[in-house]
């Protein structure tokens, strides 16, 4: 739990709270090289660190939004858009349908919809969590009580649809409900229903077929990455007990570490530095494991902070240096064990905030729809300007997305693009 003004909550148990390389052949490439960070095609952005491929050196004056739309419901999924189109989730008729929307990224005029029934009641509303995927000819959503499809990104036609928590047999409750975007890899779909034959499982894009299931424990809440350490490319992620990583052609489990503290949440992303691994957690703090040849990580962490420790929010790597935020904003030094550089106070970083970057700079997303663009390479926290893009919202959790020099951002009740004001090249 942590301190909203006078009160605490609970943490939000979300994607939000938690790639595709074009070509010139149009094929897709689909290896752990890192893809190009023009779009932001699900969550987290291309490579799920958080980066977009440019920030601009300051933020806009004030808001000046090219579009805006209505959301009928407060939901905790983040944005997915490249140049086609702009994919966001809501809830419709009485929250008992989930609701994802395709919208022309330059007009915001609506192109496609998906709804269906999803009945239920859990924490923090039924809305989804897992961000949508754009990946292809393909759009990719997810909702709150299992239900899975696979979409034609031109037409919004159903290829293939299941719903995992059923097919898989998965019995743990999950009272905060399905958390984790699925993950593309290679000509596979990466879920993880949490059975226990079937804690994780690979299906086929094409049509939903199941490659393998790794059976383990009930599922975690948080993002599955796909990184290449110690030499071996592997998913690596959360169960609800441990972090592990399994092999993505036979879904063996490589390797698990069970932190010292028990009843993390596990909602934070794993965060993949070359060959090292930064994560966080509620009561095991900030820790970097290192990968030896054999692709497994060392028992103990080559660095750790245990004042950093978030519930929900996941950190981002600029340079040398890792920024988080869990009631301030954290500047932890990368290559001196995660000793604090500075931290950051501001009433934006008291409660939930996202962050994304540019190698160069960082960009929080308050909880309430503010921007604070920070100087990421400064030796003091310095906000180099920002910009309140919704007046009387409180529940900002959906992370934005970037792309053509626009940011998308779900409110409360709409979804806005707000042009940048980058400059040309």
């Amino acid at each position: 739990m942590h301190r909203v003004g006078n009160a605490w909550i609970q943490p939000c148990p979300t994607d939000a709270c938690k790639s595709l390389d074009r070509r010139g052949d149009g094929k897709k490439k689909l290896t752990t090289d890192r893809q190009s960070t023009r779009f932001w095609p699900g969550w987290r952005g291309a490579n799920r660190d958080g980066r977009a491929e440019r920030l601009p050196d300051t933020l806009p004056s004030a808001s000046n939004f090219t579009w805006s739309q209505p959301a009928f419901a407060k939901c905790l999924a983040g944005v997915a858009a490249d140049d086609r189109l702009v994919v966001y989730a809501d809830r419709e008729l009485n929250d008992t349908l989930d609701a994802f929307h395709a919208l022309d990224p330059k007009t915001g005029q609506l192109k496609w919809s998906l709804r269906y029934p999803a009945t239920g009641a859990i924490d923090y509303g039924n809305s989804p969590r897992a961000t949508p995927i754009i990946h292809g000819d393909l759009v990719i959503t997810f909702g709150a009580f299992g239900d899975l499809h696979v979409l034609d990104a031109e037409s919004g036609d159903v290829r293939w649809k299941k719903n995992i928590t059923k097919e898989f047999d998965a019995d743990a409750e999950m009272k905060w409900g399905t958390c984790s975007t699925p993950l593309v890899v290679d000509d596979l779909l990466i879920v993880n229903p949490g059975a226990k034959q079937a804690s994780l499982v690979a299906l086929k894009l094409a049509d939903g077929g199941v490659v393998w299931k790794s059976p383990g424990r009930p599922a975690s809440h948080s993002s599955f990455i796909l990184a290449e350490l110690g030499g071996k490319r592997q998913i690596v992620g959360y169960d609800s007990e441990t972090l592990g990583g399994w092999e993505p052609a036979t879904g063996k489990r490589l390797w698990e570490i069970r932190p010292p503290v028990p009843k993390d949440f596990n909602v934070p992303t794993p965060v993949a530095i070359g060959n090292r691994l930064l994560v966080a957690t509620e009561n095991n703090g900030a820790r970097i494991y290192d990968f030896g040849s054999d692709g497994k990580p060392s028992p103990t962490p080559i660095g750790m902070n245990q004042n950093f420790a978030p519930d929900s929010h996941t950190p981002v790597v600029v340079g040398n240096r890792v920024f988080g935020v869990w009631g301030a904003l954290y500047c932890l030094n990368l290559e001196d064990r995660l000793k604090p550089v500075w931290e950051g106070d501001d009433p934006a970083f008291r409660s939930y905030a996202s962050l994304t970057h540019d190698g160069r700079n960082v960009l929080a997303t308050s909880i309430e729809g503010e921007l604070l663009l920070i100087d990421g390479a400064a030796p003091k926290f310095r906000i180099i300007s920002r910009l309140k893009l919704f007046s009387d919202d409180q529940g900002v959790y959906s992370h934005p997305a970037f792309s053509g020099g626009n940011l998308y951002l779900r409110g409360s009740d709409r979804i806005v693009c707000q042009p940048l004001g980058l400059r040309s090249k």
